[in-house]
């Protein structure tokens, strides 16, 4: 028998936080920094709402594209390769973005941008994942996710702190400038980890991928499908909302993308430790009814409460939701790895390029943005659905 090798906290405090900066800068600097961006977007004159809900549609076809390239690309030396390569088109499409104006430029990055978050999103925490088992640390694996949570909390504070300083694409400087040190240090830690290319398993036989759907994964799926399209409404839009809910100089105003980062920052151990006391399946239908419940308050109690409400439930569940299909998922197909990885993220990625789609197709139409986030309360009741007809992994 094969020892492990070993592993010193110093070398897993740097590992977890490398994964967790790349995550930022990818996740929450370049992509989820574009929600309270929105609002003073719209504001400046840059485009109207119904053009930011295309260009964030753009940015998600990007992202699910980016995950599609990461399923074909899904080997460990594939991941060394072009983990820094669409880390650099990160960066530079965000720098490209404080340079232009015009809506199809605009939109043209974004999609870029979107590309490399979707790969490196996959590819970032699959490559540290293999990392850790081979060392049995894999349990650890989700705190790589804080990174999105502390992201938040920092793509709030870059808004917020800049925004009487900035005026349009002006405005994407501080992400820019922040995310060039962070990547650079991160992919040079991940590009160090000792991870060899797997060509056998464990008993010495080729490894074969098996196919991904069958009875017992395509509940899980289409329950994923609508956690994407659930949350991804009030992760889009929900400062525009309270924009045109409040009155000007009301401290909700850039008050609730802080509160949604505050609590998506402890949420991944949370999930982690629920999942591992009462069972990742039955803490994925509670995850699903609580975030629900979140995007439910907004259309039942107009204004600060259901503001409120959705920004700390929504904030508190939607990463628990990825760690607990994630898991789910991994224990229905064991050994499938990235793959599964990315075909999860790349499912994801397309029902949240519907929402901004649906949102603006809806706003042209006459509807309000209110009741847009009826789309998002059923397609997490859907979810919710489907997540009891998921069967226990051991059975």
């Amino acid at each position: 028998m094969t020892s492990s090798p070993t592993i010193s906290p110093r070398q897993l405090f740097t590992v977890l936080l490398a994964g967790s900066l790349v995550l930022m800068v990818v996740h929450t600097l370049g992509r989820f920094i574009y929600t309270p961006l929105l609002p003073y977007l719209v504001a400046d004159g840059q485009f109207s709402a119904a053009d930011g809900a295309a260009v964030a549609t753009w940015n998600y076809l990007g992202y699910l594209m980016g995950a599609m390239l990461a399923i074909r690309w899904h080997r460990i030396d594939h991941i060394r390769q072009l983990l820094p390569l669409f880390l650099a088109i990160h960066v530079l499409t965000t720098l490209l973005l404080t340079q232009i104006d015009n809506l199809t430029l605009i939109s043209a990055a974004r999609w870029l941008n979107g590309v490399a978050n979707g790969v490196v999103f996959v590819q970032a925490p699959a490559l540290i994942l293999e990392w850790l088992v081979l060392r049995n640390r894999a349990s650890l694996s989700g705190l790589v996710y804080l990174g999105v949570g502390v992201g938040l909390l920092v793509s709030s504070g870059l808004v917020s702190g800049s925004a009487g300083m900035l005026d349009g694409a002006e405005r994407w400087w501080p992400a820019a400038l922040l995310s060039i040190p962070l990547a650079w240090w991160g992919v040079v830690q991940l590009r160090k980890l000792d991870v060899p290319v797997r060509q056998h398993d464990e008993a010495g036989q080729a490894v074969v991928n098996t196919p991904l759907l069958d009875r017992a994964s395509i509940p899980l799926f289409l329950s994923y499908a609508g956690a994407g399209l659930g949350y991804i409404l009030p992760m889009t839009f929900l400062p525009l909302l309270a924009q045109g809910e409040l009155p000007a100089g009301h401290v909700l105003l850039d008050g609730t993308w802080m509160i949604v980062a505050l609590f998506t920052i402890p949420a991944p151990w949370l999930w982690n430790k629920l999942g591992a006391r009462m069972g990742d399946l039955p803490a994925l239908r509670l995850n699903f009814l609580i975030q629900l419940a979140g995007v439910l308050a907004t259309v039942v109690w107009p204004g600060a409460v259901g503001l409120v409400l959705c920004a700390a439930l929504v904030g508190s569940t939607f990463l628990g939701t990825v760690l607990l299909t994630q898991r789910v998922g991994r224990a229905l197909h064991p050994h499938q790895g990235p793959r599964l990885s990315a075909a999860m993220v790349a499912l994801y990625g397309f029902t949240q390029m519907v929402g901004p789609w649906l949102t603006k197709q809806w706003l042209e139409a006459g509807g309000t943005l209110v009741s847009a986030f009826g789309i998002g309360v059923a397609a997490l009741a859907f979810g919710l659905l489907f997540a009891f007809f998921v069967p226990r992994p051991d059975a």
